[in-house]
């Protein structure tokens, strides 16, 4: 056979292998096309936005092959505007379904879900499926309109022959005030056991990026024993530096940039909420709290100065039922004491500062060294014995919450103990489906001495307000604020003072 031969017989060979594929590819196309035609669908198989079907004549009594019609997805652009279509769509979304999957064991949510959490729960609701690392964030924005005043006599001051007069409150008008915003990292190590961590990557005191918090929490035997794993049933222990649990107002108060959990806008006239290092063990069953817990007594762990410090004790007992649907019922007793510090800060431990800028500050006020401004800090800060009552009621959507607290103690250059006494009572009524609306009022009181041996001074603070869940993670809330300050002495720039207007806060958190 000559080349010319060979090279035309090849070339036949291959055309008609060709024929045969084409031939070969449109039977089985064919095939599919006709099962996918006759075939049951589900809805989850229903044309999608960027397919339709040809529509199908009734069929006939007589169902012959001849006379079925095959149901064939074509090109939408061949029949129907997509964008008129994709308009027309309406997506079937409930609200919880906007926020994202939680995946971490005994975790509170940092959005709308976490509201009326206290503790992390602690349940197996969600299994453990190997090592996972989770984060989240939080921002909050403030609208400020509050103006000030005060009675206060003038203090006069000369400094490189410039004399001011230091109780002169200093000009506020009305604006936004810096945002905020919180960043969390967390990691599940094993089942029942993640660790946490929170860094304040915007605030008022402190504008640079800082670490709130980071520890342990153990809620499962890390060893498959049995003796232990009954206990761990009961039992979460938790280890490192973190918001130690002491009352139960730090679980409803804004933290840093996130602020969700807040009905309101400001925080409580004495704050009580610092970080410690330490261990706090807790116990639960059929409703019932107790823990206890050991510190280093400050906010920082330090070494230095040992002779002037000493370990705080803090202990909670407490009952919480849901005793159905509607209605439930939490009550915790707290304490915390801790006999000598070189600065204990259970008063004075938010590094984040207060929503109400500037308020009853003088004319060199800044924002992160007055970052405290209308907030009673009491300087309990050599030595302190705190007790504070919490009482929860839910009733449908109706919350009454109480604060009830004596704190005793002194400063380092004081002799002898100063008392002080906050009561806080707290009404939110939450409606709409999924409560996405509603409305709230506080009123807190303080009264105390600022120093052995003077009159007792007092302020007063009402606040009224209401949010919005837009999504379970973003918030819109507006407040009324008016608070006094009663019998300070004339020199202080508090004497008659007083501050009042309105507050608009914004908040994201994930």
């Amino acid at each position: 056979m000559t080349h010319t031969h060979t090279k035309y017989f090849h070339n036949a060979l291959t055309s008609s292998i060709q024929e045969m594929t084409v031939t070969r590819s449109i039977v089985v196309l064919s095939a599919v096309l006709a099962t996918v035609a006759f075939a049951p669908r589900s809805s989850a198989q229903e044309p999608s936005k960027m397919s339709v079907a040809v529509t199908v004549p009734k069929p006939s009594t007589t169902d012959t092959a001849a006379s079925r019609q095959t149901v064939i997805a074509v090109p939408e652009s061949v029949t129907v505007d997509t964008v008129k279509k994709t308009a027309g769509a309406k997506s079937i979304r409930n609200f919880l379904s906007t926020a994202p999957g939680i995946q971490m064991q005994n975790y509170r949510p940092e959005d709308k879900r976490g509201i009326n959490v206290f503790e992390a729960p602690k349940d197996e609701s969600l299994a453990y499926e190997g090592f996972k690392l989770q984060w989240g964030a939080a921002f909050t924005q403030q609208f400020q309109g509050l103006d000030h005043s005060n009675t206060a006599a003038p203090v006069l001051v000369t400094t490189g022959g410039v004399t001011t007069n230091t109780n002169q409150l200093i000009r506020i008008g009305h604006g936004p005030n810096n945002a905020t915003a919180n960043l969390y990292l967390n990691g599940q190590l094993a089942r029942g056991i993640r660790v946490a961590m929170t860094t304040y990557s915007s605030a008022r005191h402190h504008n640079e990026t800082w670490v709130k918090d980071g520890y342990l929490l153990v809620d499962a035997s890390p060893i498959d024993w049995a003796p232990l794993n009954n206990i761990m049933k009961y039992v979460t222990i938790r280890a490192g530096h973190f918001e130690i649990n002491y009352g139960d107002a730090h679980f409803r108060r804004s933290d840093n940039g996130n602020s969700i959990r807040n009905a309101l806008v400001g925080n409580y006239i004495m704050d009580a909420f610092t970080t410690e290092v330490g261990g706090e063990v807790y116990v639960r069953a059929n409703g019932f709290l107790a823990m206890a817990g050991v510190t280093g007594g400050e906010s920082r762990g330090m070494i230095t100065n040992p002779q002037k410090r000493s370990p705080s004790y803090l202990t909670k007992i407490g009952y919480d039922k849901q005793f159905s649907d509607d209605f439930r019922f939490r009550i915790t007793g707290s304490e915390y004491a801790t006999a000598s510090s070189v600065s204990n800060t259970l008063f004075s431990g938010d590094r984040a500062g207060s929503r109400y800028y500037d308020v009853l500050q003088n004319t060199s006020s800044t924002e992160a060294a007055q970052a405290w401004s209308g907030a009673i800090q009491p300087g309990m800060s050599n030595s302190i014995h705190s007790y504070v009552i919490n009482p929860f009621v839910q009733f449908k959507g109706l919350e009454f919450f109480g604060n009830f607290e004596r704190a005793k103690g002194r400063a380092a250059t004081e002799t002898a103990n100063r008392t002080w006494k906050q009561n806080v009572g707290e009404v939110v009524y939450r409606f709409l489906p999924d409560q996405r609306l509603y409305v709230a009022a506080r009123y807190n009181t303080v009264k105390g001495q600022l120093t052995v041996g003077t009159p007792d001074v007092s302020v007063k603070r009402s606040q009224i307000g209401g949010g919005w869940f837009l999504t379970p993670n973003l918030l819109t809330k507006i407040e009324y604020v008016n608070q006094k300050y009663l019998d300070f002495p004339t020199t202080d720039i508090r004497n008659g003072g007083k501050f009042k207007g309105f507050m608009v806060e914004g908040v994201v958190a994930f």
